[in-house]
């Protein structure tokens, strides 16, 4: 059974107004496809992120501004905000407020008019609750609406990516990755042991078949196709066996980088549409 959501100006006095803005947990490349919908549509965005952040495609995440301050993706620009004072200015300039200093500190001077979960965590820590904010949602797999939040988004490619869900919840992960120029499994890069990870290349490099591209304590992460390396973890996060920490695009294109996916738009749209059936944005004139 779903869980019933009211418009904002049907909600209880002293909750979040009109102009509150969305709390985006996870700025990767799919969260920033979020924003980028929801800024272009006029909704206010704060992504809630890590000082280091473990989005791979950084060249296309708002994740990164945590690291250089600024970045534009889609043609929105996010900054790394260091006070509520800036996340204000931040909103009221129409750009991405990112934040690193923990969700509670900045809920105790900005209430959400809703909170989207885009850190793909729900097969493995789903904490997510529809008491997070007047409505929740949720992207990808592992969550269940009506049980960790409002609504659920499609993640999986296919006839489905995008679908807005009020019951149930989404795929399965199938574990095998989307087609690019006839290659998928092999495009991935992913950690030979468990330990730290270490760049050896650059997000944007072009590697050759059998090329190091990275170690983990030490244990080469090698190339296993000619391409250019399109996402690559930090340095010095700690990964288990067999995680993904890279991938290489066969294509070569050097656009790509800064181009974001038409998933990530897709996912973006989905959760646009939500917030509108949820009544946290006015509908569609």
């Amino acid at each position: 059974m779903g869980v019933s959501v009211a418009p904002l100006h049907e909600q209880a006095s002293g909750g979040p107004g009109p102009d509150a803005p969305v709390f985006l947990r996870g700025a990767g490349d799919l969260g920033s496809g979020v924003a980028v919908a929801l800024v272009r549509a006029g909704v206010p965005v704060v992504a809630v992120e890590l000082p280091r952040p473990t989005a791979l495609r950084l060249t296309v995440a708002f994740a990164s501004a945590s690291l250089t301050g600024r970045v534009t993706v889609g043609g929105i620009t996010g900054v790394h905000a260091e006070d509520v004072d800036a996340v204000r200015a931040a909103l009221a300039a129409g750009e991405v407020a990112v934040w690193t200093r923990g969700e509670a500190r900045l809920r105790e001077n900005i209430s959400p008019r809703a909170v989207v979960d885009a850190r793909l965590r729900g097969l493995t820590a789903p904490d997510l609750s529809p008491t997070d904010a007047p409505l929740v949602i949720g992207l990808g797999p592992g969550y269940v609406a009506g049980r960790h939040c409002h609504f659920v988004i499609e993640t999986n490619r296919g006839p489905r990516l995008g679908e807005v869900l009020e019951h149930g919840q989404a795929e399965a992960h199938t574990g095998v990755p989307g087609v690019i120029a006839g290659e998928s499994a092999r495009r991935i890069l992913r950690s030979p042991v468990a330990g730290i990870f270490t760049r050896v290349r650059a997000i944007g490099d072009v590697v050759a078949a059998g090329e190091i591209v990275a170690t983990v304590d030490g244990e080469p992460v090698r190339a296993q196709l000619a391409g250019l390396v399109r996402g690559l973890l930090l340095d010095g996060v700690a990964v288990p066996m067999n995680k993904k920490c890279g991938d290489v695009d066969p294509r070569g294109d050097r656009r790509l980088l800064t181009t974001p996916s038409d998933k990530a738009a897709a996912v973006g749209a989905g959760v646009l549409r939500a917030l509108r059936r949820g009544g946290a944005v006015a509908p569609e004139n």
